[in-house]
């Protein structure tokens, strides 16, 4: 099972944690749309989108769209590429980020030229520089940024997930949007829509960087669940990495018209979101003008959410080896005596190398046991875990 990555709620809070920048100083200076319409293809991987853009010999780019981030994110590289000379300040403060092992570093914040995707030209962009080489290893495609709600602060973005695409139009079209509209607060220049869940309406932050299905603070909701919570997954933030518990709730979550009965719940402390893994099945228009999120599916028919397999692993990705950064307690990895830290360099007798992101979700998707082959100094030892169902 793969890190669960989460920037998105990652980043939101550590801007919140500091210093909240003024509302206009994270949107590019000036957006320009060569086309009424400006549609750009996306590719999922898993529960994320990732757009491909080129616009000079250096491209193409890979950017992750994350409407949880009020800011983007560059790369050094890409930072180094298009930085402003002599550039005002931001405004924003320095995002501050806690490493895995405690320690706390800034990342720096500037402004870059420009970002295009397709036929949208942004101009004069606020960023922090961020290191995407992580979130790199484990999509297995170079990372160059992540796109936060900002960026389309002078649009209506809609990320079409079943037509794995993005459209973009002018802020102020006046163009009739299917589907079920809810008005958003954009608290913190993001995207917040209320739902009920059971009998209870709270606000969520529409979340397209996290992998989640629903991201949710059980404190003061009184719960009731049909699988118990048990810890699931390592989510992997710009803050480190933290265990999660998953459950599978008795309640429906009610987004508009649409039904989601019994869905699968990450539990934190802290953040109410919907992530990909329930927003995949619409495509969501966000409308930062008028303050509305409008949600449509063709289907009317209740959003089921499926079980989640794994074997009980979370792995940290690098091209020679995948490091157990997490191991679920109770379960076949458990069994077998894996411990974080453990280093996999082959599953199924093939290379890490050969197993990408696609390939591998299938994987823990359709088989019934996986083998890895664990490195311990020279030395290589195979143990083949089971597939279970981590969440009924």
């Amino acid at each position: 099972m793969a890190k669960l990555i989460c920037i998105a709620a990652a980043a939101m809070l550590l801007l919140a944690g500091c210093q909240i920048a003024p509302r206009d100083s994270t949107r590019p200076a000036r957006t320009k749309l060569a086309a009424p319409l400006v549609v750009v293809p996306v590719e999922q991987y898993g529960h994320a989108l990732i757009v491909t853009s080129s616009w000079d010999r250096h491209g193409p780019y890979h950017f992750l769209i994350d409407t949880g981030s009020s800011l983007t994110h560059v790369s050094p590289e890409l930072a180094n590429r298009y930085r402003v000379r002599n550039a005002p300040p931001t405004g924003i403060p320095p995002v501050r980020v806690r490493s895995a092992n405690g320690d706390i570093t800034e990342l720096p914040t500037t402004v870059i030229e420009q970002i295009d995707l397709g036929d949208a030209h942004f101009e004069d962009v606020p960023v922090s520089i961020y290191d995407c080489s992580a979130l790199s290893a484990h999509f297995g495609i170079k990372i160059d940024g992540i796109l936060g709600f900002s960026l389309f602060r002078d649009t209506r973005l809609t990320l079409d997930y079943p037509q794995s695409r993005v459209i973009l139009a002018p802020a102020k079209s006046n163009a009739l949007v299917p589907g079920t509209t809810l008005p958003s607060t954009n608290a913190q220049s993001l995207p917040f829509v209320p739902v009920r869940l059971g009998d209870r309406e709270i606000a969520m932050l529409v979340d397209s960087g996290s992998d989640a299905t629903l991201n949710l603070d059980p404190t003061g909701l009184n719960l009731s669940y049909r699988a118990p919570p048990r810890p699931a997954v390592l989510v992997g933030t710009l803050t480190g990495d933290h265990l999660q518990e998953s459950a599978r709730l008795n309640s429906a979550l009610q987004i508009g018209n649409y039904t989601v009965p019994e869905p699968i719940v990450y539990l934190n402390e802290s953040l109410n979101s919907i992530g990909g893994g329930l927003l995949r099945r619409f495509s969501i228009t966000f409308d930062q003008a008028k303050k509305n999120v409008t949600f449509y599916r063709e289907a009317r028919a209740p959003v089921t959410v499926p079980s989640k397999r794994s074997t009980g692993l979370s792995f940290s990705k690098t091209p020679a080896y995948w490091r157990v950064a997490g191991v679920v307690p109770d379960s076949p990895a458990t069994w077998a005596n894996v411990q974080a830290g453990d280093l996999v360099s082959r599953i199924n007798g093939e290379p890490v190398a050969q197993w990408n992101f696609h390939r591998y979700e299938r994987l823990i998707a359709e088989a019934e046991e996986v083998t890895y082959t664990f490195l311990r100094g020279n030395e290589e030892t195979d143990r083949t875990l089971a597939v279970f169902l981590l969440v009924p």
